[in-house]
């Protein structure tokens, strides 16, 4: 796929022309990089992405969130970059590992997730939770940034 496509879908997307279904539906014919075997420089964004949520790195967040970042979290509230940057000042999350892992790669773009089981903090409580993920990743000018992620919150182990 040229990287003339990836910047046009990137500019629609942006333009709202297309939503995330369009673009994961342009992006189907787009040849996708067999799971477990992410380019480099995508898996140290992704890397440090999880590291940044775990550390609550303001800084780190705002580099690797595209402008246009939109989250639509474990109760369906929809959240822009700004919110999803600032309640991240308030969390702390325990480290995790993601189980049952997605990884579909093409060359401007890619979908990242899984299922992880999470604790830490939010404004000093405790919490604990089982969440399936889907972190939609844009290449552009040479930079991965997260434009979209999608949170469920799975039913408690043994409900």
């Amino acid at each position: 796929m040229s990287h003339r496509f990836c910047f046009e879908v990137g500019r629609a997307m942006r333009r709202g022309r297309y939503g995330l279904l369009g673009m994961l539906v342009v992006s189907a014919g787009a040849p996708a990089i067999a799971a477990g075997s992410l380019p480099a420089d995508l898996a140290r964004a992704a890397a440090e992405y999880d590291r940044s949520q775990i550390e609550g790195s303001r800084e780190a967040l705002e580099r690797l969130l595209a402008p246009d970042y939109q989250l639509v979290n474990g109760s369906g509230t929809v959240e822009s970059r700004e919110q999803f940057i600032a309640e991240s000042a308030d969390i702390r999350l325990e480290p995790f590992t993601v189980e049952h892992a997605v990884e579909t790669v093409w060359s401007c773009g890619a979908v990242l997730g899984g299922e992880v089981h999470i604790s830490g903090t939010d404004h000093g409580k405790a919490f604990m939770g089982h969440f399936r993920f889907a972190d939609v990743w844009r290449k552009e000018k040479g930079i991965w940034h997260v434009v979209f992620t999608e949170v469920t919150r799975l039913a408690a182990s043994g409900s």
